[in-house]
């Protein structure tokens, strides 16, 4: 029709992506089958006269509107082109083997080139060069090739060479965009240019950004090897996920092992595009799989201590053994001053874990330092006293192990917390540790014996007072319990409703040896009789090897045997439960003391005697209670609809005989003319040998100071009398649309408690003090907890008390408060509470900065909800103690009632969306001074963060400013400026 001829090339440019489908497996099948020239040119020829018939006027329409270009490229030229009468020419390349019957690839030939099919789409259109073995795909283009994935706003599929081009398309601005995305197993790559050989599995890719566990990998041009190696061309390391990240690490060359580690030549950081001179000749930076552990290096902090010099702190290796088990060893150095050494410390701790089974955590931390400042300041400044350490050489060692719960079997626990006196004093910054008067210790074994009413258990424990010094060692603690037993079922009696089976007996057996370095005084009665040698003072033994046996000779060992008898439960009156109980006890130790009188030196000789001892007592009781209720309940639809009082009185009675004289607990020790001090009088005998022949006779505890203590021997018979009080009312719920729960249980007292009792066997204050509790909760957030005791005996000017009623003086009156406390706290929180604005607040992850350690040096937190605004949670205690009627004087000052009056608060606001604030702060009233006050700041910084905290006095005083990346493969790379106690 007089226009040119449409070209292959541009008659057959397909514009729809589902009429791509069915031509690819055409070509593709064309082009690899064996002998495919022939082939190629037996079904070239129909399918071209085909097409052209069928689609004649398809040059004649107008071309789809496309946001690729059109391709003005003449079309290729065929080299070589075959000629129709010549022979089939063989395959000079070596691609194609074997027979030409395609069927022998299924029967096992040879694979080609291509191991497997070549999947691509493409949104716009999808472009075959036969003749060169090309496909070029226009616009969102995707190319699978089994592992490997190919996304871009260009790909060029070259056959010939094996090779993948992925290229992006620059948009109307200039900006490129469709930058082509290369994922090869389990890494991805963003680039400008891709170029890939899927047979080698080798490639090059220009301006490319890849991520590399936690960090990311900049590179100018980067080629990877069939191993998946990386080499790189003035590549940039980072852990900032931003295109232009705030920080990176530069370096000219570099080398990747995905999941692995990244190497690098000479290197210099760069922060926010300012080049810094902060380098070294070589970078290593390990980068592990997600959830997979790896072993390096833990690079030290540099700093300055004013009393120690200079230090490196908390450098050392991590060594992740297994799955299981992770080991890391840190130390401390400091340089000291002159030829005096700053001393160092070493910390070794090991974290495991078996799923299913146990976990656990062991650390042990040893510190040597000077007993004396080596380094002082003469400037005027306000830090804090040096602290002068009590020895050279300490030590703590601690040790967590938390098992799986399993049914039947035996649980294993412990929780170990042992040191030296002053080591967290002296090592720790953190504010528990340094504050906490005392530490316990447990390892123990449990188990219930299947089948059995039987169970025991076996404990090492021990507990240490940092204070005094004291450490009490209990090794070790046997416990075996026999549970209810019905004595109708052990008899074979068959059950039929009579009183005899309510009858049952319990058995707990506990054997203990416990070891002290605490030596007690020896005082008798209360230091009124003379001792001939010990001590009037407690004396402290240092823990070592030396004083061994003088620790064991110290040891007390017993056994305790305790029987629980159940007489039954019955209802009086229909209303009544009454409950009697029988208790039965013996205790056996295996030494005690014995007493005689030295007339000569007017004192008594105490003799530890050694020998097996078997003491015994028993006691019975009654106890009657009853509930009864006060209801007030309101006729139609209330907000308010019920209330209820609910009433549990209780009376008991409880008695004990009086075996004292007969009680081998004691021994009778005739003191001859020695004369009590507080009367000047010859002693009298002890009210117990009443009619017996002794003279100035006392009975004298044999077993003072021992394992379960002293049998109680003295006579009670004493009734108690308690009242329970409970308020709650019913409230409508408002929220209840199904009538299931119309009505919601609101407490408005949840207890009001009076105790008293009745000695009748006393002879002196027969009548206990009245304890009342009173406690209460307030819109579920204020808790309020008071308790109280009242005296109803007169007491003189020393505040001991007279056998004489507060009402038989001449100012009546019932009782008179001794002592009470308060407790209030609160909590201001918008997490909390029924509202829709409430905000639910996630529990914070255990995550630790310093790889799990128990006793970190920087005290900044490593978790911050933002999604908080504030909090604030406050407590106040209060407690009251009665100072007798002796009035104040020049010379004798009469000291407050009020002994101890304290405010704690506790919060954090949200300053910004990345900014936030928390303090925490004491006040002792008494003393008027802050006891305690902590200030802490967060700040987030997208890849990097800021934490400080500053505690302005006190003995703990100074400030700790940290600005650390976040991630933990960089957790090295900060900047830390503080002043504390422990570098001050």
């Amino acid at each position: 029709m007089g226009q040119r001829p449409a070209t292959f090339a541009n008659r057959h440019k397909i514009n729809d992506k589902n009429y791509v489908a069915p031509l690819a497996p055409v070509f593709h099948l064309i082009l690899y089958a064996p002998g495919r020239w022939p082939r190629l040119l037996t079904l070239l020829l129909p399918l071209l006269l085909s097409l052209l018939g069928a689609r004649t006027g398809l040059a004649q329409q107008r071309p789809r509107t496309t946001s690729v270009p059109t391709d003005v490229r003449p079309a290729p030229r065929v080299l070589n082109p075959p000629k129709p009468n010549a022979p089939v020419r063989t395959d000079t390349v070596g691609l194609v083997s074997g027979s030409p019957d395609s069927l022998n690839v299924a029967a096992g030939g040879r694979k080609g080139a291509v191991e497997t099919t070549v999947k691509y789409k493409a949104k716009d259109s999808i472009r075959f060069e036969v003749q060169n073995k090309k496909a070029i795909l226009y616009d969102k283009a995707n190319v699978d090739y089994g592992d490997m994935n190919i996304q871009s706003a260009r790909i060029t599929v070259d056959y010939n060479t094996n090779v993948v081009t992925a290229e992006g398309r620059k948009d109307s601005t200039g900006k490129l965009v469709d930058r082509p995305v290369f994922k090869d197993g389990g890494s991805t790559y963003q680039a400008n240019r891709i170029d890939y050989n899927t047979k080698s599995k080798r490639g090059r890719i220009t301006d490319v950004v890849t991520n590399m566990g936690e960090g990311y990998i900049h590179a100018e041009t980067i080629k990877k090897n069939d191993r998946n190696e990386l080499f790189g061309v003035r590549g940039r390391y980072t852990t900032c996920n931003l295109e232009d990240p705030h920080f990176y690490i530069n370096a000219s060359k570099m080398k990747v092992i995905p999941g692995e580690k990244v190497v690098t030549g000479p290197f210099n950081l760069v922060i926010g595009d300012i080049p810094t001179p902060l380098g070294f000749l070589f970078g290593y930076f390990p980068t592990p799989k997600t959830n997979q552990r790896a072993s390096g290096l833990i690079i030290p902090t540099f700093g300055q201590a004013a009393d120690r010099g200079f230090f490196l702190r908390n450098g050392g290796y991590y060594w992740a053994a297994n799955d299981h088990i992770g080991v890391r060893l840190t130390g401390d150095i400091y340089s000291g001053n002159a030829d005096v050494f700053g001393g160092w410390r070493g910390t070794a701790e090991v974290q495991y874990i078996t799923r299913y089974r146990y976990s656990g955590l062991l650390s042990f931390n040893y510190s040597s330092q000077p007993t004396t400042q080596i380094l002082s300041s003469t400037d005027v400044n306000t830090n804090p006293q040096y602290n002068v350490p009590r020895s050279s050489k300490n030590f703590a060692l601690a040790w967590n192990h938390t098992p799986v719960a399993r049914p039947n079997g035996g649980r294993f626990s412990a929780n170990v917390n042992v040191s030296s006196s002053n080591y967290y004093r002296q090592n720790s910054y953190n504010q528990r540790l340094y504050l906490q008067p005392a530490f316990s210790s447990t390892i123990s074994y449990s188990k219930q014996i299947r089948n059995s009413p039987i169970n025991y258990a076996l404990q090492l424990s021990q507990t240490q007072n940092t204070q005094s010094g004291t450490m009490n060692f209990t090794l070790p603690d046997v416990t075996v319990g026999v549970a209810r037993q019905y004595l109708y079922d052990l008899v074979g009696l068959e059950p039929q409703g009579k009183f005899y089976e309510q009858l049952a007996v319990a058995y707990t057996f506990v054997g203990q040896n416990r070891i002290s370095n605490s030596i007690p005084q020896t005082l008798l009665n209360s230091g009124a009789i003379p001792v001939l040698g010990g001590s009037r003072e407690t004396a402290v033994l240092p823990v070592k090897l030396d004083n061994l046996a003088k620790l064991l000779r110290n040891s007390q060992t017993g056994v305790q045997h305790q029987f629980q008898i159940t007489l039954g439960n019955y209802t009086l009156l229909k209303h009544f439960n009454l409950n009697p109980s029988i208790s039965y006890n013996e205790v056996w130790y295996f030494k005690s003391l014995d007493y005689s009188y030295n007339s000569t030196a007017r004192a008594v000789r105490i003799d530890t005697v050694a020998g097996f001892n078997r003491l015994n007592s028993y006691s019975g009781g009654l106890n009657l209670s009853t509930n009864f209720y006060g209801t007030i309940n309101r006729k139609g639809t209330r907000k308010i609809q019920a209330l209820r009082h609910k009433v549990t009185p209780s009376l008991s009675w409880q008695y004990s005989p009086d075996n004292r004289a007969s009680n081998r607990a004691f021994a009778i020790t005739e003191l001859g003319d020695l004369r009590d001090p507080a009367t000047g009088r010859v002693f009298l005998n002890d009210p117990s040998l009443k009619g017996q022949s002794y003279q100035s006779a006392q009975l004298l505890p044999r077993y003072n100071g021992f394992l379960f203590g002293v049998p109680s021997t003295t006579k009670v018979s004493a009734i108690n009398f308690s009242l329970q009080n409970s308020v709650e009312m019913k409230v409508r719920n408002n929220e209840d649309t199904t009538g299931t729960t119309p009505f919601n249980k609101v407490s408005l007292i949840d207890g009001l408690d009076f105790n008293i009792g009745y000695n009748f066997a006393d002879s002196v204050f027969n009548l206990s003090p009245l304890g009342i509790v009173f406690r209460t909760q307030v819109a579920r957030k204020l808790n309020l907890l008071v308790n109280s005791n009242l005296e109803f005996y007169q007491q003189d000017s020393t505040r001991r008390l007279i056998n004489k009623f507060l009402w038989q003086q001449d100012k009546k009156k019932l009782a008179r408060l001794a002592s009470a406390s308060l407790t209030m706290s609160y909590q201001f929180n918008p997490s909390t509470g029924d509202r829709k604005s409430a905000i639910k607040r996630p529990v914070a992850p255990a995550n630790d900065p310093s790889l799990g350690s128990p006793t970190r040096l920087d005290p900044y937190e490593d978790y911050v909800d933002f999604e908080i605004p504030w909090d604030l949670s406050t407590n106040l205690t209060a407690t009251y103690a009665n100072q007798g009627p002796l009035p104040a004087r020049f010379n004798r000052p009469r000291n407050s009632p009020y002994t101890a009056v304290s405010l704690n608060l506790n919060g954090s606001v949200k300053l910004t969306e990345t900014l936030r604030f928390g303090f925490s702060t004491n006040y002792d009233f008494v003393n008027k001074n802050p006891a305690f006050t902590s200030l802490d700041i967060f700040k987030d910084l997208h890849c990097w963060q800021i934490n400080g905290n500053w505690r302005p006095f006190g003995p703990t005083r100074g400030y700790f400013v940290t600005i650390a990346a976040k991630s933990a493969l960089l957790q090295d790379l900060k900047l830390s400026r503080n002043r504390t106690f422990l570098n001050y």
